[in-house]
């Protein structure tokens, strides 16, 4: 007994210090996600946190040096935690929160400025309309905010000019090519500034604002206007004078000073992998090969006489398989969302009660993509915004795919079930790519069980899909390390896939501005795909799809290897219940005239 008594006493200040470090780690998560939001105001605006809604992001050198030191600090400070008293999700918790820290002094290493300050499928101006979007205006406070906010635009400009200048000084710049339709993006932005989204929210004040209080909102925003308008046409000038004629006429990440070894540490940190950019390449060329196959014994099933290369111009080029209404496309992928939905419980157990709409997106031009998802806050429904421009480029036979990727069970499911769990801020909102643009095209996939694609042409458009996530291995990677040439890039892809040739010069326009951010799509269907099987095979008879996605999902967003230690120890959970003998039964007298089941 004297025996046992010490025990316990020894257990109890073990106990206690693990519960404190367990707090400590919780509570220095909660301070810097604190943190994280009030120096991206733009991000919490997007989360639907609105405390910063007044503010822009500090854009200066002096600024990211600053977030550079702070990270450095809050790493010394993880790092003084016993991980050993950690555990469960408090140690997952804790790992990713160590690494992403890690990571990004990696990333900054590189470089002292920005390395990819803007293009035109990223930058100011996408990112400004798309964040007026995103804010709430129901009362005087929301408009407030919004005047603040334009306020802060000069000097949001004044860092991106400095950041650029540093990258220019030092040979880093941004590509020609992705460079060169930005001037006049911003142009149309600030000349258009009256009619456009900037101006929208002042043509819709809510009557519960008081009628003098909406007249001079309606002035000080024309004023405010007039000042940001200025601040676009400063940027425009100055990318279209300075920076043009100083950008690169190489597209390739290893044209740059450090390049090769910059890519390398892109293509580790987007697949959140070990792979080299070698090895990725030939993983794309495996996938491009097992896909054409597939995509070659669905053609006989349309009908179509002619070889798979004949039927990709046609899948391309016939209007009959286009959309030729705006209002026709929207109604379609409304119907497949809700068709989605209503299917949802074949494929997963927990269903989020999250809902999401379907609206059309209010920008097109360069660096719009088809259709994206939209996550919603409190005062937001989540939603699949779709663009509606542009039908020559809108095939019927793509609306499936793309309604199942970026909704459900794609992006919506994955994102509603994080947002729903009981995990530290920076984790239910958290992103790897690999994660969930791999769960996003793993979950096209899903479409069969689904009851979708049972149409030949639907089906061609699943495989068109994968093929150009399986593509973009291929060509990213020749881009960025194999010395590819833009028209080598875009003929691969013309070759391979049915996306109209616009799409597809768009498309290699997008991997030249963001090196490697295409890969964590396949990587990571790969991946979970791999998974499956594994499970499959460990659990043989009582494998459970459903409850095998729950086990991918039940974690938030993770790198792939944690993905797989979690898939494992739900594994060995199955098979330990498994083992555990049946609980009895108490037996019961069913009522007279009935057979005692439902």
């Amino acid at each position: 007994m004297r025996i046992l008594f010490a025990s316990i006493l020894l257990l109890v200040p073990f106990a206690a210090a693990a519960d404190t470090t367990a707090l400590d780690a919780r509570q220095l998560f909660e301070r810097e996600w604190q943190w994280q939001l009030r120096q991206q105001p733009e991000f919490a605006t997007a989360l639907g946190e609105h405390r910063y809604n007044a503010y822009l992001s500090d854009t200066t050198l002096a600024g990211r040096a600053a977030a550079r030191e702070h990270t450095r600090q809050v790493l010394l400070e993880a790092r003084q935690l016993d991980r050993a008293k950690l555990e469960g999700q408090d140690r997952v918790s804790y790992d990713l929160f160590i690494a992403a820290r890690e990571r990004a002094l990696a990333a900054a290493a590189f470089t002292a400025f920005d390395p990819q300050p803007l293009s035109a499928w990223d930058g100011l101006h996408l990112r400004l309309p798309r964040l007026v979007a995103q804010m709430p205006f129901t009362n005087e406070a929301d408009y407030r905010n919004y005047l603040s906010r334009l306020d802060a635009l000069p000097l949001h400009v004044d860092g991106l000019i400095e950041q650029m200048r540093a990258g220019m000084a030092a040979g880093w710049t941004v590509p020609k090519t992705v460079m060169a339709p930005v001037p006049a993006a911003l142009h149309a932005l600030h000349e258009g500034i009256a009619a456009g989204p900037l101006y929208a929210p002042f043509l819709r004040i809510p009557a519960t604002i008081e009628p003098d209080i909406r007249e001079t909102l309606v002035v000080d925003g024309i004023t405010a206007l007039a000042g940001a308008a200025h601040s676009l046409h400063r940027f425009e000038e100055f990318i279209r004078l300075e920076y043009l004629p100083a950008a690169r006429d190489t597209i390739g990440a290893s044209s740059l000073p450090g390049g090769a070894d910059w890519y390398a540490f892109l293509v580790r940190h987007t697949t959140t992998t070990a792979l080299t950019p070698a090895e990725v390449h030939a993983i794309g060329l495996k996938e491009v090969a097992r896909i054409r196959a597939e995509m070659a014994a669905v053609v006989p099933r349309t009908g179509f006489r002619g070889s798979l290369s004949q039927f990709l111009v046609f899948a391309r080029s016939d209007r009959r398989l286009f959309f030729k209404d705006p209002d026709a496309l929207l109604a379609r992928y409304r119907k497949a969302v809700a068709r989605a939905q209503a299917r949802l419980p074949k494929v997963v157990a927990t269903v989020p009660d999250a809902g999401i709409a379907v609206k059309p997106m209010t920008q097109d031009g360069p660096g719009q993509p088809l259709a994206y998802y939209e996550a919603g806050s409190d005062g937001r429904s989540a939603a699949l915004v779709v663009n509606l421009s542009q039908l020559a480029a809108r095939p019927i036979w793509q609306v499936d795919s793309v309604a199942l990727h970026e909704a459900v069970p794609g992006h919506h499911l994955q994102v509603a079930r994080a947002a729903a769990l009981d995990l530290p801020a920076f984790r239910r909102h958290g992103w790897y790519e690999a994660y969930g643009e791999g769960w996003a095209t793993y979950a096209e996939g899903l479409g069969p069980d689904m009851g979708f694609f049972d149409d030949p042409f639907s089906r061609f458009g699943q495989l068109n899909e994968e093929m150009l996530r399986a593509a973009r291995l291929v060509v990213d990677t020749g881009i960025h390390a194999l010395g590819w040439s833009r028209r080598q890039a875009v003929d691969y892809l013309n070759t391979h896939t049915a996306n109209p040739p616009p799409d597809n010069e768009a498309e290699v326009d997008r991997y030249i501005a963001q090196p490697a951010q295409a890969l964590g799509y396949k990587i990571g269907q790969l991946r979970i795909a791999a998974l499956r099987d594994t499970a499959r095979t460990a659990l043989g008879a009582r494998f459970d799809l459903r409850r095998f996605h729950d086990a991918v999902l039940q974690g938030g967003a993770l790198p792939l290897d944690m993905l797989q230690r979690q898939v494992e120890r739900w594994i060995a959970a199955e098979n330990e219940a498994a083992k555990a003998p049946p609980q009895a039964v108490p037996a019961t007298n069913p009522a007279p005239g009935t057979t005692g089941k439902e």
